[in-house]
């Protein structure tokens, strides 16, 4: 326009997608899934980890849980390298919103699903949801995290503490909710099918058991078959008897699962590719405890006040002892760690640092608070920023 007026476009919430990538992240998703579509027009889309027949080919957990309009994204040949795997999502995911045309994309967290969602959305003028911002951990996926809250317009973070941080990032305080972790809502509930019905289904014989879980950190690839082996050394010496779930599909998953696979006819190991999410959040609350370096240790075990046991680089930043005192942190050395199996005792404590249970009421309510939002992002000074600023202008400026 002729007077340098700049009219930026204002988008009306209607019509979602929700983006999946993991048995992982579908677990935090389905609970805000489910609430929205009570008052938005729902699709989901399904990509990444789930359709790899190696960990389960858990997209089948997304279809039949029979949501109206659900997308799998069969013709992606993931490989297992997150950049090719990030180009072929991109891809296809742009296809298919040229087809659907939302007006919101909601991706979680710190996986290379979510960070095409974000890409895309940036890209086709499409407003972005985060779900579990502000986070930090000890790997790679820490920057993936930060760069999709830094393309997104609303945020729904755990607690107060990532709140800051995507404060700390530029983004508008009007737009950061704290909902705590979605998954909570399904975990106090009275869903959760019984521990007898789970065990018989997945042919579990144990009457006591840990449950195992252990990623690869892409930074630390030369060290990951010694702290595997490390691990398992310390679980087979411990007696116990420990249910054993595979990694993600992160480079350096296959040394893990080569690992893992040398104890399939153990008789106090049981291997599973993985679980459908509330079977496994059955597992997780009757569990002696839980051991590895998965977030689960860290954000569910908590709730149920289970001793977690959490290894090496992978949740380093993520918690403080102040407020989670179930957790025992160590190396992946077997000594140490089966030193921290042997005092588990100690460290049956709850907290609801992560949250309460209320998150999917919490994110309908935003959503619907924010009837119009521009897609148009502008970083926002904290306070101290803003001084510097001006205090460097004044002395070097003028």
């Amino acid at each position: 326009m002729g007077n340098g007026t700049i009219i930026v476009e204002k988008k009306r919430i209607e019509n979602i997608v929700f983006i999946t990538g993991t048995r992982a992240d579908y677990g935090k998703l389905k609970p805000l899934i489910n609430e929205a579509q009570k008052s938005f027009n729902v699709s989901v889309y399904v990509c990444g980890m789930h359709l790899l027949e190696q960990f389960g080919y858990t997209y089948q957990a997304v279809l039949d849980d029979n949501y109206k309009n659900v997308y799998c994204a069969s013709g992606i040949n993931y490989i297992g390298k997150m950049d090719v795997d990030l180009a072929s999502t991109l891809i296809d995911l742009n296809a298919y919103l040229q087809e659907v045309k939302p007006d919101l994309l909601v991706v979680h967290g710190d996986r290379v699903e979510a960070l095409a969602g974000a890409i895309s959305g940036m890209l086709n003028n499409i407003l972005v949801a985060h779900v579990e911002g502000g986070e930090v951990t000890g790997t790679v996926d820490e920057a993936i995290r930060h760069s999709v809250s830094k393309m997104a317009q609303f945020h729904f973070v755990a607690n107060y503490e990532c709140k800051l941080r995507v404060l700390q990032l530029g983004e508008k305080e009007e737009n950061i909710f704290v909902i705590g972790s979605p998954d909570i809502d399904v975990m106090v509930s009275s869903k959760l099918p019984s521990l007898e019905i789970v065990k018989r289904v997945h042919k579990i014989p144990f009457q006591n058991y840990a449950i195992l879980i252990y990623h690869p950190v892409t930074t630390e690839l030369s060290a990951i078959q010694h702290h595997i082996q490390q691990l398992l050394n310390a679980t087979e010496a411990s007696g116990r008897n420990y249910i054993i779930i595979y990694p993600n599909n992160d480079l350096g998953s296959d040394i893990i699962i080569n690992e893992i696979e040398k104890y399939k006819d153990h008789e106090r190991f049981k291997l599973f590719r993985s679980l459908p999410f509330e079977d496994f959040l059955s597992l997780l609350k009757h569990a002696q405890f839980i051991i590895g370096n998965s977030s689960a240790g860290i954000r569910e075990a908590c709730v149920y006040g289970l001793p977690a046991i959490d290894l090496g680089s992978r949740q380093q930043g993520r918690y403080q002892k102040a407020y989670l005192r179930n957790v025992q942190h160590t190396r992946e050395e077997d000594k140490p760690i089966l030193s921290c199996i042997n005092q588990i005792k100690a460290y049956k404590i709850a907290s609801s640092y992560f949250g309460t249970g209320n998150s999917a009421r919490l994110f309908v309510e935003a959503l619907k608070s924010k009837y119009e939002e521009s897609t148009q992002k502008k970083f926002v000074d904290i306070g101290a920023t803003e001084q510097a600023i001006q205090n460097y202008i004044n002395e070097v400026c003028f």
